[in-house]
């Protein structure tokens, strides 16, 4: 079932949430409202299960207006970032509530309730704890059981508010995989909501990126991190070194040694640049471009390596990211003074030409 949101506004109080969102989810689709704390992705998750209601604007289901209709009436799931679950109930009491309180007329035969919640059971790879208590569970089964207790009304729409946000850093990533299997099998237009930039380019087909109450941005994981739309965007999907330069007959120029070109009537303009930090190389040798520093702190992570430098021009702190490998052949020690040249600058200033050698480029 495709999802339309047009226009839709939300105030509480004197506090604007939405402000005029736009936004179409396709039949089968697997979206991600992602933005910090505040910026109305909840809320938006709620207008579309019907559990508040926009302001202004409309929200359509497959063409149909469903703007005023009940939350019973929309055949939506929903999963909660702290499952929900009924704690008197077993693991299968909790999937076959929401069939066994259908109306009379709706509800199917009790042996249709058993064969359906077996099946989901072992969907969700937990047919073995059908006798349990949810108090005997751990946090990333009880969130299994809690999809499956949504999926169990056969939704048109699954709506998840942080479905992994209660849960440790390994669970979170077990459990993120599994539900990018899980949607694969079964196709249900999907949308969930985090604050987790890495889920989100992880689980997602396309990544909204919302801020304060506002669209930043709607892509392909690849488009919103490798195209970022906005600044806001660039420095919410990973760590991101600044750096003011200057503007120069549309070129970019940060290093010290950057050559002034010759007979220009332009003079130089500041502007700021954007470098993640696995973009830029430490160099032992000045050259045209480098900027000088010291190495402060180095600090081994995982399969990476976090070096954390300070210009000697005194301009702040740079973060540079290597992967084990090359930190081993350059064998770096604190204290050290190198040279950082950034391989790739991005920035959104439209003086700057997209032929720059750097790729400095309005993106």
């Amino acid at each position: 079932m495709s999802i339309e949101i047009k226009n839709v506004e939300k105030s509480f109080g004197g506090f604007k949430a939405l402000k005029n969102i736009s936004l179409d989810i396709g039949s089968g689709e697997l979206a991600a409202l992602l933005g910090p704390s505040g910026c109305g992705k909840t809320t938006l998750l709620r207008i579309i299960a019907g559990l508040e209601a926009p302001d202004s604007g409309s929200i359509l289901f497959h063409g149909e207006d469903a703007t005023d209709r009940h939350i019973r009436d929309r055949q939506v799931g929903f999963v909660f970032q702290h499952y929900a679950l009924f704690r008197h109930m077993t693991v299968f009491e909790n999937i076959a509530f929401g069939l066994r309180v259908r109306p009379r007329r709706q509800r199917p035969p009790e042996r249709e309730i058993r064969l359906k919640v077996n099946d989901l059971l072992k969907l969700v790879q937990l047919d073995w704890l059908a006798d349990r208590y949810p108090g005997q569970l751990s946090g990333g089964q009880r969130q299994r059981i809690a999809l499956a207790r949504a999926l169990a009304v056969e939704p048109k729409v699954l709506l998840l508010d942080e479905p992994f946000g209660a849960l440790d850093a390994k669970v979170r990533k077990d459990l993120r995989r599994w539900l990018r299997r899980l949607h694969d099998e079964l196709h249900v237009t999907s949308v969930f909501v985090t604050h987790d930039q890495e889920e989100a380019l992880e689980v997602a087909d396309r990544v909204v990126v919302l801020n304060e109450g506002r669209i930043e941005q709607i892509g392909t994981p690849d488009q919103v991190y490798e195209h970022p739309a906005t600044p806001f965007v660039y420095q919410f999907l990973g760590d991101v070194n600044l750096f003011h330069g200057r503007v120069h007959d549309g070129h970019a120029r940060i290093g010290e040694t950057d050559p002034e070109p010759a007979d220009s009537p332009e003079q130089p303009e500041s502007a700021v640049f954007y470098v993640r930090p696995h973009e830029i190389e430490i160099l032992r040798d000045r050259g045209v471009g480098t900027i000088a520093a010291r190495i402060n702190d180095i600090r081994p992570l995982g399969a990476t390596v976090r070096i954390e430098l300070e210009r000697i021009d005194g301009r702040g702190a740079v973060e540079v990211e290597l992967t084990r490998d090359q930190f081993a052949r350059k064998n770096f020690r604190e204290g050290e003074q190198v040279h950082l040249q950034p391989k790739r600058l991005r920035t959104f200033d439209a003086r700057v030409k997209p032929a720059d050698p750097l790729e400095a480029a309005n993106l």
